[in-house]
């Protein structure tokens, strides 16, 4: 088994299907149901015994600042590309951090604190199956190792959620392969995910950590920010009235 010494937060992006909210918050500081969504990340990182944290800021990256202050261990790393380039941007600049580590999104929301447990056997993503269709990305598993991934969805599958583990020695490989795309290839274009899952699969057994629906709430636009917290629907409400 390994063990989660570290996470790394991306929390660098621009967040446009979010707009207005997004024109003067970053999205993983907005507030849903009176708490911001980093809060629940990191809140549930710390429950986990992780406090060494890394938050990948571009994005108004000013309002981050306090973060430092209010929880010990978190330390801001600038990704000056953020608004040129993909996510694979995000996790370039911090790739010195990826052995032993967590790799999540800061606009989430997490419900179920144990679903950031620090214990896995190998290195992959936490995923939640579906008999039922879906747009989001999608992987097969066979003997407990990710056979397949579709970026187009499907439906029986495992869908990926955005935090994943990864072991010393694939922390490393992951280093060095985003040094091959990011610098060599200049394949800067692409999400982070794509290097291991697409890119370079044949170096990776990746596994999943299991978990339930109700667990995370990965929040993409501002129609699902208003389902989860009633006081945005004022805004889809301007939005249909445009």
């Amino acid at each position: 088994m390994h063990r989660v010494k570290r996470a790394v937060i991306m929390a660098a992006g621009i967040g446009k299907r979010m707009w207005p909210i997004t024109l003067e918050t970053p999205k993983p500081l907005v507030q849903v149901n009176g708490r911001r969504m980093i809060d629940t990340v990191i809140g549930a990182l710390h429950a986990n015994g992780i406090t060494e944290i890394y938050v990948v800021v571009g994005y108004l990256r000013e309002q981050f600042e306090s973060l430092e202050r209010e929880y010990p261990g978190v330390e801001l790393i600038v990704n000056p590309y953020y608004d040129a380039y993909n996510n694979i941007a995000s996790l370039y600049v911090a790739r010195e951090h990826l052995e032993d580590v967590m790799i999540l999104d800061g606009d989430q929301i997490i419900y179920n604190e144990g679903v950031l447990a620090p214990e896995f056997e190998h290195s992959g993503y936490n995923a939640v199956w579906t008999k039922e269709w879906t747009d989001e990305w999608l992987m097969q598993v066979k003997d407990g190792v990710v056979t397949q991934c579709s970026r187009t969805g499907g439906e029986r599958g495992w869908q990926l959620f955005s935090i994943s583990r990864w072991s010393a020695a694939d922390g490393r490989r992951l280093r060095r392969h985003l040094e091959q795309e990011f610098e060599e290839k200049k394949n800067r274009q692409i999400f982070w995910d794509d290097v291991a899952l697409f890119c370079h699969p044949e170096d990776y057994q990746l596994g999943i950590w299991e978990m339930l629906p109700q667990d995370v709430a990965e929040v993409d636009s501002l129609a699902e920010l208003a389902q989860l917290d009633e006081s945005y629907r004022k805004y889809m409400e301007e939005e249909q009235g445009d």
